[in-house]
């Protein structure tokens, strides 16, 4: 029912986590879709077992080209786009895709300690999580075991965490986005198009896209946060990796400045973030 696309650079002990928690809190089918981008610490031969697709790039490419390698191969309806930084919530497809058919959504992102409800509680996550992850990091590297107390003191119990805040929030929506964890819907490409391979900060990309045409069009919404449903994001522990190749299409990128110019502050006056 979800096709999950997620491209990797090394990080294999993040990568573990990933799919582990994946396939013990996804209740739907689903096929997971792996982009490797010359990875050299194991991960490509972890996914080559585990992943029901993978594309083996030579060359580490940047997010959006590797999201349509993604979306040329998968074959249903929904399509996840994951970092392979995140763990997610028990039931969180179910959850998901009932908000998105009530409430006729097409694209859709989750609540994440990068973005929650408002700017204060937003605050106040990412200093509390910045902390725990410096310090564990620092002392003890990104290991399976490291990041597993990194989520000890942050949430104490995950799962109870996670549930506690779907009987907060239920179905409750607001506009914006997490870019780690995305939701489209197919039809949705048809009016706004794949990923912009020019823009590595596609997820802002994408939410202007969806804004400008809901202006413009009134036929889909702008990017929703889904308010009670929580995915945990490491966040940036592959860019402060040691072992990063830069990407070989690095010369294609632009910046949301060069391609929406004055536009950009319009558009996303109203998201949090």
């Amino acid at each position: 029912m979800i096709s999950i696309i997620t491209s990797v650079h090394n990080q294999l002990d993040m990568n573990k986590l990933f799919y582990e928690t994946l396939k013990k809190n996804t209740k739907l089918p689903f096929e997971l879709i792996v982009i490797d981008n010359n990875s050299t610490d194991g991960s490509r031969e972890f996914f080559k077992e585990k992943a029901d697709i993978l594309i083996s790039n030579k060359e580490n490419y940047s997010y959006p080209y590797c999201q349509n390698q993604g979306i040329d191969v998968a074959k249903f309806e929904y399509l996840a786009f994951f970092n392979n930084d995140i763990l997610v919530s028990d039931s969180w497809d179910e959850k998901i895709l009932q908000i998105m058919n009530a409430k006729e959504i097409e694209v859709i992102s989750f609540a994440t300690n990068d973005h929650l409800e408002n700017k204060k509680v937003q605050r106040k996550f990412h200093k509390k999580w910045k902390k725990i992850k410096f310090l564990l990091s620092a002392l003890f590297g990104t290991n399976i075991k490291t990041l597993n107390w990194m989520m000890k003191l942050m949430y104490g119990n995950f799962d109870q965490f996670c549930a506690d805040r779907y009987d907060t929030f239920k179905d409750a929506v607001i506009e914006g986005f997490s870019g780690s964890c995305i939701l489209i819907k197919k039809s949705a490409l048809s009016k706004i198009g794949k990923w912009d391979e020019r823009m590595q900060v596609a997820d802002f990309d994408l939410y202007f896209r969806t804004k400008s045409r809901s202006i413009d069009h009134h036929d889909i919404k702008p990017v929703q946060l889904a308010l009670g449903v929580y995915i945990h994001h490491f966040q940036r522990l592959t860019l402060r990796s040691k072992n990063i190749a830069p990407f070989a299409d690095q010369k294609n990128i632009i910046s949301l400045k060069e391609k929406w110019g004055d536009k950009v502050e319009s558009l996303y006056k109203d998201v949090i973030g």
